[in-house]
């Protein structure tokens, strides 16, 4: 079943008339606790396409499929159900908590939309700060009060709090420092292992793919080439 990519383009229009591709005819499959990476050049479409199986873009061609039915075709709970199912982690973690708001209230929002009882809040969030490995105190912080590998180990751990079944992870260490960067990638392999989440990795940084990655592609001038393990 999985998550699969068949033939997907994409193409925005540059004039009247005209519209520029920027790829086309890519096929690809994501499986539980599994890991593809998809490498490239900058420039080439990687984050949109990641954008695409996480449902947040529409292909201009081609489908998404989430085991075994079009995106396209699924009813609005169906779409939900999917939505939960597959998260996407970005490059910079300052983006995403508001800076105006506790940590603590950006994890219980999260909560409150899967309408987990309060009472349950603080156990929720207690194991969830275990799994990524960081202390309660930091939930009384603000975002601006941490450092860029500790808002990263926050925003997986909020993904973790929806239980997903495939993450899109677009260059998820690259605005990190090296060092904390090799405990966020050795972080996602745990939980991986532990949670049998499949990742679609994107990056530009060959080590990390070699690393992380069970099968990887590479997208250049409009396709991807796979090339293995």
């Amino acid at each position: 079943m999985g998550l699969s990519a068949k033939n997907l383009a994409r193409a925005y229009k540059t004039g009247l008339w005209e519209e520029k591709c920027i790829f086309r005819d890519v096929s690809f499959e994501l499986k539980p606790g599994k890991t593809f990476g998809l490498m490239g050049p900058s420039g080439e479409g990687k984050s949109t396409l990641g954008r695409i199986i996480a449902g947040l873009e529409k292909p201009t061609e081609g489908t998404v499929c989430f085991n075994g039915k079009p995106l396209s075709g699924m009813k609005k709970t169906e779409y939900a159900a999917f939505r939960r199912s597959v998260q996407m982690m970005f490059q910079d973690p300052t983006e995403a908590f508001n800076p105006r708001k506790r940590i603590e209230q950006s994890i219980f929002e999260v909560l409150n939309l899967l309408k987990t009882p309060e009472t349950e809040h603080a156990l929720r969030t207690k194991k969830m700060l275990e799994t990524v490995g960081l202390s309660e105190e930091l939930l009384f912080r603000y975002p601006s009060q941490l450092s860029g590998g500790q808002l990263q180990r926050l925003v997986l751990g909020r993904i973790l709090l929806l239980e997903p079944e495939y993450i899109v992870l677009d260059e998820p260490t690259s605005a990190l420092d090296v060092s904390v960067q090799a405990q966020i990638l050795h972080l996602l392999k745990r939980v991986q292992a532990e949670q049998k989440i499949g990742y679609l990795l994107i990056s530009h940084d060959e080590a990390v793919v070699h690393f992380m990655a069970d099968s990887y592609g590479i997208l250049k001038k409009g396709q991807l080439n796979i090339t293995g393990a």
